[in-house]
């Protein structure tokens, strides 16, 4: 292991080595590399710190007024807030809704047998429908080992998440009306009728500006943090690794 040295001041082996807990690494040299760059930075923020005149107590608090003073954040103004809002619309969206009704033909995820005939069952079914659409209720509650069986096979409407995501991913990509073909889930083959999709609206700014705001506010600070730093690596006298083209922070 090469030997460090920052601004004339030593980091030991000993050092690095109880630095490395924090940093678990495929191999071990990505952990020295990852805890030595670690305690160079640690060492520049508390050789500036003392240059400042700051007390470095126990707890800290000189690390915050160094960073208070030397890379502050900005606070977003209103321009900021209203561009990140519109330019991430999908974001700042309610859940869209699905009124979905199915019939489970149900079957164990490694049966393969199973779920051939399964598939063939459910293949069968769309053709009757595709025929006699008015015959989905008396299907369902005929064929379907769902208990929504009960209702006709329905699901009411459903939001993203409320289903299994191989369900969900192939009932918002699909138009209204009789799928052509089974959707395949862990529990099943499922034959699907899709009555109406309500797309997801976009929230209200005032609703989620707080949280907007907390996001750049936090952006701002990453960035600031890493711009001070990269300032104090250039104006260092480091040795023995290399700092320059480094990620400061994670």
């Amino acid at each position: 292991m090469q030997a460090i040295n920052v601004n004339g001041k030593p980091i030991t082996t000993e050092e690095i080595y109880q630095e490395m807990q924090y940093f678990p690494s495929e191999s071990p040299d990505e952990a020295i590399t990852a805890a030595s760059r670690s305690l160079v930075i640690s060492e520049l923020l508390r050789q500036r710190a003392e240059t400042l005149g700051l007390t470095l107590d126990k707890d800290e608090q000189w690390l915050d007024d160094l960073l208070a003073d030397e890379a502050p954040a900005r606070e977003p103004d209103q321009t900021e807030v209203q561009r990140f809002y519109e330019a991430q619309p999908e974001q700042f969206s309610s859940s869209p809704l699905a009124e979905v009704r199915h019939i489970l033909l149900g079957v164990a995820p490694d049966d393969v047998a199973g779920r051939d005939q399964r598939r063939e069952e459910g293949v069968a079914l769309i053709r009757h429908l595709l025929e006699s659409p008015k015959d989905f209720e008396r299907l369902a509650r005929k064929h379907s080992d769902c208990p929504s069986k009960e209702t006709g096979g329905s699901l009411g409407q459903i939001s993203r998440e409320q289903t299994v995501p191989e369900f969900e991913k192939a009932v918002f990509r699909a138009e209204p009306g009789l799928m052509d073909r089974p959707v395949e889930t862990r529990y099943g083959v499922h034959v699907v009728w899709v009555d109406r999709i309500i797309p997801g609206r976009q929230l209200p700014l005032d609703m989620v500006e707080p949280r907007i705001r907390e996001y750049l506010k936090e952006r701002s600070e990453r960035q600031a943090l890493s711009d001070y730093l990269h300032r104090l690596v250039e104006a260092a006298q480091i040795q023995g690794i290399e700092m320059e083209q480094a990620p400061l922070i994670q």
